[in-house]
């Protein structure tokens, strides 16, 4: 194993494989890739129909939340890849870049250079597309962008009654010239053959053979390791042993929205009172980290479907985006329909007496803000997270709307063929029901924000704020969540990042 390298990037996940790629093709870049996962070539996890089954096993991190008080005091539990390929291994593929709005607002606030006409670029350079390149769209990239293939899961009963109901569609590209208030077939990082196209197989694998390029797996990063205000190596536990890597350029730290904080937090890097309650030495006072989390949240709305069909492969394939409060920045909504049970989740869902169809609407730009913080000074602890899910009210009047929406769109004319009555939440006050069958959708951020405000945590480069040589690329730089899931910004902000470190050397 090298002991010293260019550059060491933490998290083999959607950002850190992308950058690593683009670092490696230059042979003068030692490039090391620490992941604690390993490679996991089961037929579960290229089957993208078989992610469920991996949720609480050995490749997930499996991370608890705190009660939430306004989801009836619940811990959930926060599903993240632990494996080579990060949760874009064990995640459902679908495939939203966010509204070109999302991108403006990061701008605006403090994001320079990641407006949407910055970033359009990197995004059509990660993609081959199936319906082939446009002035929106890439075909020469590593990743195959598909429209839902499952063709069960198509639903013209969805998608006509969205038209019925004045959104455009039936086919709309929401990853096209808008995103707001069309209705069209999601689209999913699957391969042309049906396999799960993750960061792994399409990032990785290719470049095994790079005498420059190195995986190290099983290897859970512990410390950064900082001399006189730079980051100049890690130290990593591999094998019951701990180990150092020492680096000349840069550490990148991509290990998710939940571990890239605690990672700088161990390092002395994050709110001094906070380190210094757990007697971890302070590098730089950052109080930012760890600050900021925000997460999509899910809720089932259920009918009866007057015909039996098979179960669809795919969580779901049909999606709709609009905002319920017209003043919003970009859409809050985001309406996936599923017109059957799907069967990744037949194992776990209840017996509902027969054929079901299922809305699933979900809160894509949340009021509610949490945090991660340290549970003691010890790397292997698992975080604290608190998401504060559904503390605003202006979170449950989204959800409010949206069960609206559902029935209306159930009581179009093109939908009546589907529609066999409602089961859930059924009549009344629909509060309770929100607060106690409300989700995760697995998509954290905004822990490690990009921004030039006292609670920025890394400037518009990525670069740490007080520590040189030391960037962070994930999820975690959201200053917002974008509209919609969040794997499609997760590779693009690799892509951009390793741009700005290849123009920076």
């Amino acid at each position: 194993m090298k002991s010293h390298c260019h550059y060491a990037i933490i998290g083999a996940g959607a950002s850190g494989s992308v950058i690593a790629n683009r670092l490696s093709a230059n042979p003068a870049f030692e490039v090391v890739v620490l992941e604690a996962g390993e490679w996991d070539n089961d037929a579960t996890v290229s089957d993208p129909g078989g992610f469920v089954q991996l949720w609480g096993s050995a490749v997930d991190w499996a991370l608890p939340t705190t009660p939430q008080a306004a989801m009836a005091n619940r811990e959930l539990t926060i599903n993240q890849g632990k494996v080579v390929g990060g949760s874009t291994s064990i995640n459902a593929m679908m495939y939203v870049r966010g509204n070109a709005a999302n991108f403006d607002q990061w701008n605006e606030l403090g994001a320079e250079g990641w407006s949407y006409a910055d970033v359009l670029p990197y995004f059509k350079k990660l993609e081959t597309y199936e319906c082939g390149p446009s002035e929106y769209h890439g075909d020469t990239g590593e990743l195959s962008v598909v429209n839902c293939p499952d063709d069960v899961m198509r639903s013209e009963e969805f998608l006509q009654g969205a038209v019925e109901l004045g959104y455009d569609g039936p086919h709309w590209d929401y990853n096209g010239a808008r995103q707001e208030d069309g209705a069209g077939f999601l689209q999913f990082h699957i391969t042309p053959n049906g396999q799960r196209c993750s960061a792994a197989t399409a990032f990785l694998q290719p470049i095994q053979d790079r005498s420059n390029f190195t995986l190290v797996t099983g290897a859970q990063v512990t410390r950064i390791l900082i001399r006189e205000g730079k980051a100049v190596g890690v130290e990593y536990i591999q094998n019951g042993q701990t180990k150092q890597l020492l680096v000349e350029n840069e550490v990148i730290v991509s290990a998710g929205t939940l571990s890239s904080p605690k990672l700088l937090m161990l390092s002395g890097i994050g709110p001094a009172e906070h380190l210094s309650e757990l007697g971890i030495p302070l590098h730089v006072d950052l109080p930012g980290v760890g600050q900021n989390l925000q997460d999509h949240v899910q809720l089932p709305v259920i009918f009866r479907a007057k015909s039996d069909r098979p179960m669809t492969t795919l969580l779901t394939g049909n999606v709709l985006f609009t905002r319920t409060d017209k003043s919003a920045i970009a859409p809050d909504l985001q309406l996936n329909f599923t017109p059957s049970i799907p069967a990744p989740l037949a194992p776990v869902l209840p017996d509902f007496g027969g054929s079901v169809c299922i809305f699933l609407a979900i809160l894509v730009q949340p009021k509610s803000v949490g945090d991660v913080k340290l549970r003691s000074a010890d790397p292997l602890d698992k975080p604290v997270i608190n998401p504060n899910y559904l503390q605003e009210e202006a979170d449950m009047d989204v959800l409010r709307k949206a069960i609206d929406l559902c029935r209306k769109l159930a009581e179009t004319d093109a939908f009546s063929s589907l529609n066999g009555g409602e089961l859930a939440p059924g009549p009344g006050d629909p509060d309770g029901f929100i607060r106690s069958q409300s989700s995760t959708l697995w998509h954290p951020a905004g822990t490690c924000k990009i921004g030039n405000d006292e609670m920025a945590v890394v400037d518009s480069q990525l670069k740490v704020r007080g520590v040189a040589g030391l960037r962070v690329a994930d999820a975690s730089v959201m200053p917002v969540v974008t509209s919609g899931n969040t794997v499609a910004p997760c590779f693009m902000i690799g892509e951009k990042a390793a741009d700005m470190i290849l123009n920076g050397a």
